[in-house]
């Protein structure tokens, strides 16, 4: 597929998805649909991509939601796509949002306004980095438009569900500091920095061993709200996937000789904030 309305960038081992209508505030319509799941699906089935970033042209928006000019072109209409849609048989309204299975790290680079679809793809990253001058909300609020791609459920598992009510009951928009404080954004750049912060956070999850970060990736998310008992016995399946693999020998080995940045006292750290002695 040739994309009009995204572009997918590919660098080294870092997959950049980026929304590609500035003129429309990067929202969604029924082509940019088709291409998001086109380009998700490349980078989950894609062996060499090993991280996401996620973000959207121009300095404006990162995405502004659904093309409600499209009308109900995005909506299931006939009672089998309805039924379909409810049974969880499509991958989303605006691009593949129902899709809970990609283990990859994905980081949000929010660069301006991330409003109802917007915001719920926001919320679909692992970790959001954001401009000073971003914002968010349901705004889809106030034209009786209900989320549809995830929102109502990953934005309480991020932020609590006080504060998620909060934003979901009134369509309010919050300023990046807020959504920082909240804990929606792990971190804030100056305005035009987003891109190049994501990319070298990416590049550094990028380095590190990489059965295990998806391993408890996937555990985190399976298990989440789930009871304890169960959440331990994913964390055990997926530990019991990862331990064993290749990599495991591997640092273990440099653990043992000291052969790792991190163990060296001749070397910088790879890990921030990491305390030696």
């Amino acid at each position: 597929m040739a994309f009009s309305e995204i572009e997918y960038e590919e660098h080294g081992p870092i997959r950049v998805i980026r929304f590609n209508r500035p003129e429309k505030r990067n929202c969604i319509g029924p082509t940019t649909h088709l291409e998001l799941i086109e380009a998700w699906t490349r980078f989950r089935d894609d062996p060499c991509a090993l991280a996401a970033v996620l973000t959207g042209a121009g300095d404006k928006a990162f995405c502004a939601g659904g093309d409600l000019e499209a009308g109900f072109d995005l909506v299931p209409s006939t009672p089998e796509e309805i039924a379909a849609h409810d049974r969880g048989e499509r991958p989303g309204i605006l691009g593949p949002s129902r899709w809970t299975d990609i283990y990859k790290p994905v980081i949000a680079a929010v660069n301006g306004a991330a409003y109802a679809g917007g915001l719920e793809w926001a919320c679909f990253a692992d970790i959001r980095i954001a401009e000073e001058h971003a914002s968010f909300g349901v705004t889809c609020r106030r034209w009786n438009i209900g989320l549809a791609d995830g929102g109502s459920q990953r934005l309480p598992r991020i932020v609590g569900m006080g504060r998620a009510m909060e934003l979901i009951l009134t369509g309010k928009v919050i300023s990046a500091s807020e959504a920082h404080a909240i804990g929606l954004v792990n971190e804030l750049v100056p305005k035009g920095r987003s891109l190049n912060r994501a990319i070298e956070l990416a590049k550094f999850l990028c380095s590190l061993p990489q059965p295990a970060m998806r391993s408890d990736k996937e555990a985190a998310v399976r298990g989440y709200g789930l009871p304890l008992s169960e959440g331990l016995r994913i964390e055990a399946e997926c530990f019991n996937r990862s331990i064993h693999q290749p990599e495991t020998q591997v640092g273990l080995r440099r653990f043992l000789e000291r052969d790792h940045p991190d163990r060296r006292t001749d070397e910088p750290s790879r890990t921030p904030g990491l305390v030696r002695d």
